[in-house]
């Protein structure tokens, strides 16, 4: 059996980092994790190839090749999505289709042919058996939870590394709260499951036995959903393994905001090679976080929280939320105010949004609210829903948000606010790669002599090189961070 794994095109967006790739030469920030999980959950005899549109176009000559086409994907690939398969269908060649947009979405793409939704530990083994006995059904799916202790390392071998700024793996699937406007628990439940410390240490050294070296990010959602088995098995297997590898990766993930009322889990994280984390910050109004059930975040000084992450040595990128029912007109003043003192270099702003099967969704189609199907980018400018704001209002403000955060007057200042306040545990060996230094080179040329960021961007390089040397390689690359994200915002703000 022949099977190609296709994994569509993301647009450019603000976590496709694609103005920024291009300083050290990379065609794509992270491998299509999910389908390389997928490609090794298949028999060892079937031949398989992996076309990311990312990196690669998908010719008509690799369909022809196929048996089947496995497609996985995320709302925000949706466009791309739908070209494949018409590509496939006119080549005849079945299609094979998984991941959280078609489970939440199928019914949206009837040329679909076979269906594999929810969670494929669960799902694929039923459809290959109906395969091979020729009674295959157009929909497999299970509301059952998988036991990810099962799961297999990806199938590395798929890919070419060259591509990729950043590896990617998963320890834990689930989050314990349940924010209103948030599909994870929808898709992956409100108890954190977790992987076994000896499989996912055998995954980190799958890594690096392929040569690896450099960030990995932890693509869980909450990775410490499980506080006391991060704390007990996960991290210090970590520490242990990195120390005997002389730390070869530096390690990224996303956690609430709760992380920074443990010291000692910060500590930890930073021992095994942590330095930042994301973290759904969404607002700095109390009365909007209580609608949208963001129990964490409540009844604390949100700012001080994100200095004490800063000095335990992790970087906060943080994401915030326009558009609530409850937010007041001051929110957007507040809310560029809040980003500014906190530090926070890399700042997700983005309008409310409600994905299918959330308790947003739910509530707000019993109000007759809702308008059409979530794009997956809540940096488009676009709701799927009526808001309860002037929706001209929370537009304009929304935009001077984007505006007054991302100039870089602002952004520079946000930049230098966190090297005063962050903590960097080690120097980091890999931003001396050779890829790093032409992207040097490449910022000063089109930050420094082309860019309209020059002057902002020259006072920093020689106050970091004198005041904070070890932080001139963050310095740098925050730096190169910051045009991209201008690039997207200016790009969608030029397309309202």
């Amino acid at each position: 059996m022949k099977v190609l794994f296709v994994y569509p095109r993301y647009p450019d967006t603000f976590w496709s980092f694609k103005h920024a790739l291009k300083f050290i030469s990379k065609k794509a920030s992270l491998p299509p994790l999910g389908l390389l999980t997928v490609a090794a959950m298949l028999p060892t005899d079937w031949e398989k190839r992996l076309v990311d549109l990312n990196v690669a176009n998908l010719e008509d000559d690799d369909i022809r090749w196929a048996d089947y086409v496995f497609v996985s994907a995320m709302s925000i690939q949706s466009e791309s999505v739908k070209t494949i398969i018409q590509q496939c269908k006119r080549l005849g060649t079945k299609i094979v289709a998984g991941g959280p947009l078609f489970t939440a979405r199928h019914e949206d793409f009837p040329d679909v042919d076979y269906f594999v939704l929810n969670e494929a530990e669960i799902t694929l083994p039923l459809l290959l058996e109906d395969l091979k006995n020729g009674i295959a059904k157009h929909i497999y799916e299970t509301d059952e939870w998988a036991d990810i202790g099962t799961t297999p390392t990806p199938l590395w071998d798929l890919i070419n590394f060259k591509d990729y700024a950043t590896m990617n793996l998963q320890y834990s699937r689930g989050c314990p709260y349940d924010c209103d406007f948030c599909d994870i628990t929808v898709l992956y439940g409100h108890k954190p499951r977790t992987k076994i410390k000896d499989q996912a240490i055998a995954e980190l050294e799958s890594l690096y036995t392929t040569g690896w070296r450099g960030p990995v990010f932890f693509v869980d959602d909450n990775f410490i959903g499980n506080k006391g088995k991060v704390k007990k098995e996960i991290l210090p297997a970590i520490i242990e393994w990195m120390n005997k590898r002389k730390h070869p990766f530096v390690f990224h993930t996303e956690a609430s905001i709760n992380i920074a009322d443990d010291e000692e889990l910060m500590s930890l994280m930073v021992q095994a090679g942590f330095d930042a984390v994301f973290i759904g910050i969404e607002s700095p109004n109390e009365d909007s976080l209580i609608e949208c059930g963001k129990v964490t975040n409540k009844n604390r000084d949100m700012i001080a929280s994100v200095k004490k992450i800063q000095q335990f040595g992790l970087q906060v990128q943080g994401g915030f939320i326009v558009g609530f029912d409850n937010d007041p007109a001051s929110i957007f003043e507040r809310l560029s105010a809040f980003i500014q003192e906190s530090g926070i270099a890399t700042a997700m702003v983005g309008l409310l949004n409600a994905p299918k099967g959330t308790k947003l969704y739910k509530r707000l189609h019993s109000e007759g609210r809702l308008l059409k199907s979530f794009t997956g980018d809540n940096t488009d400018f676009s709701m799927n829903f009526i808001p309860k704001m002037n929706r001209e209002a929370l537009i304009e403000g929304y935009k001077n948000i984007l505006q007054h955060i991302y100039s870089p007057k602002q952004y520079y200042a946000r930049v230098k606010e966190l090297l005063k306040n962050y903590k960097q545990p080690r120097l980091d060996i890999h931003n001396f790669k050779f890829s790093r230094l032409m992207a040097l080179y490449k910022s000063m040329l089109l930050l420094g002599v082309i860019g309209k960021e020059r002057y902002h961007y020259w006072k920093l390089f020689i106050w970091t090189l004198i005041r904070h040397p070890r932080l001139f390689p963050l310095a740098i690359t925050l730096s190169i961070y910051g045009f991209h994200f201008r690039r997207v915002f200016e790009q969608n703000i030029a397309n309202l």
